[in-house]
């Protein structure tokens, strides 16, 4: 698995949406040429791994047919083939991912955990892939209403690791699965500051932990001027440098030349070198 190899934690996973409708970037690489492109600045800026979507996930968002989304995703995979990142497929749907992983990407990205079908952990067994579980309450289109807890990081951590037991016990091996807490996913903004201040937490669960807190609207909560999603760039590093600390593996983001610059800084301050 990519980030147990690492000779340095967190790594950065860079994002790459080949969507019309994301809730940061939407619309602005839809078109593969311009995906590729962007994907290709990731990778000088500094991002370990690439995780490619062809569906928006934001609030609100809509299903997008299967072979939408593999027409999307398929030809910016290809081409990312052989660029010296780690390629993973954000994706729901079994059939997409498929294809992905044919298509070379090596990590299945889901954000309902291999949960929407009930065919998913076999399948991503026998592709042999990586896989990142991420906990969501509800889907995309009904997460934000009104999500309620009673132990937010309780409830996430024991959904994760019943996950994970569902994917080991279909044949993935254990070494091949990563978390996510989701912040942002079916989650209030203090939920989402609770699950990145606990983070250790999901840690000590033994499994690599991929933090995605990138321009996330938890911190237009703190600062209600930020209600661009490029005005939050200062909240997502400093929560990115709190996970790092808490132990995160790797960290989903946007804007990856700030955030490798983050964490170079924050590694020599701990140092105390350069």
């Amino acid at each position: 698995m990519p980030w147990t190899q690492a000779r340095q934690a967190p790594l950065i996973m860079g994002v790459v949406n080949v969507t019309p409708d994301s809730f940061s970037d939407g619309g602005r690489f839809h078109d593969p040429e311009a995906a590729v492109a962007h994907a290709r600045g990731l990778i000088a800026a500094g991002a370990d791994m690439l995780d490619i979507g062809g569906e928006s996930t934001r609030p609100g968002a809509q299903t997008v047919p299967e072979a939408e989304e593999i027409r999307r995703v398929v030809p910016v995979i290809e081409a990312l083939v052989g660029s010296g990142a780690i390629l993973s497929i954000d994706t729901r749907k079994p059939g997409v991912a498929r294809a992905a992983v044919a298509a070379g990407a090596t990590i299945w990205n889901d954000v309902t955990a291999l949960s929407q079908e009930t065919e998913s952990p076999a399948v991503a067994a026998e592709l042999g892939c990586d896989v990142v579980l991420m906990h969501m309450k509800g889907s995309p289109a009904t997460m934000q209403d009104n999500p309620a807890y009673e132990d937010v990081v309780g409830e996430v951590c024991g959904f994760l690791a019943r996950r994970a037991e569902i994917a080991m016990a279909a044949g993935v091996a254990r070494e091949r699965i990563a978390l996510d807490p989701g912040i942002g996913f079916g989650k209030r903004a203090d939920h989402s500051l609770t699950l990145i201040r606990d983070l250790d937490r999901l840690v000590a669960l033994g499994f690599p932990v991929l933090l995605g807190v990138s321009r996330k609207r938890f911190v237009r909560a703190i600062d209600p001027t930020a209600e661009d999603p490029n005005d939050r760039i200062g909240g997502s590093l400093a929560s990115a440098l709190w996970g790092a600390s808490k132990g995160a593996a790797a960290v989903r983001v946007h804007d990856v030349r700030e955030t490798a610059q983050a964490l170079a800084v924050w590694r020599a301050i701990e140092r105390g070198a350069l």
